[in-house]
């Protein structure tokens, strides 16, 4: 690893470590918890799995499309950690997370959250891309904060969100 490899992880790990209140009880860390699981992909996929099976026409299509997106992210993200496979900061919160994915780089939070307010974006309402475009960096900036990732994941992860988000947009235009 050269020196300004070396400088860049240094600067990334002290600031995500700043960003840091896992272990800070309180009610910004309940807020932050409820964030950094509001991304959760089994969350995503059980909700929109309602929409798309009891919605109106106009959410059913909506849900089905996002319902891809996901799935196709998950995909893209595996593929990358298991890659990279950057080992996760140390923490007490987030077992499941470890357990489960041990990998860090990229977030698939930040990914899918930032791909869902892309994708929205294309296919709307406003309000409803409005909602997702406030929410996403939250999800992204809460999981830092509770200890799973490193700033630098949470930025790729919402580059790689917008990317995938725009693509499935172009590809949705037609539908909607």
């Amino acid at each position: 690893m050269n020196l300004a490899s070396k400088r860049f992880f240094s600067w990334d790990a002290g600031l995500s470590t700043r960003l840091r209140i896992a272990e800070k009880p309180g009610v910004l860390r309940f807020i932050a918890m409820l964030l950094a699981h509001s991304g959760d992909s089994w969350f995503w996929l059980a909700g929109l799995g309602v929409i798309a099976a009891a919605g109106s026409a106009f959410w059913s299509i909506r849900a089905l499309w996002m319902i891809t997106s996901i799935l196709v992210t998950a995909i893209l993200v595996i593929v990358i950690k298991f890659s990279v496979r950057r080992k996760r900061p140390e923490s007490d919160w987030g077992h499941i997370y470890r357990q489960t994915d041990p990998h860090s780089f990229p977030s698939g939070h930040a990914t899918r959250a930032v791909m869902l307010a892309t994708f929205a974006l294309f296919i709307g309402p406003a309000w409803f891309a409005l909602v997702l475009i406030i929410w996403a960096p939250l999800v992204a900036l809460a999981r830092v904060s509770m200890g799973v990732h490193y700033v630098s994941d949470v930025l790729a992860g919402a580059i790689l969100g917008v990317i995938i988000g725009v693509i499935t947009g172009w590809l949705a235009i037609p539908y909607f």
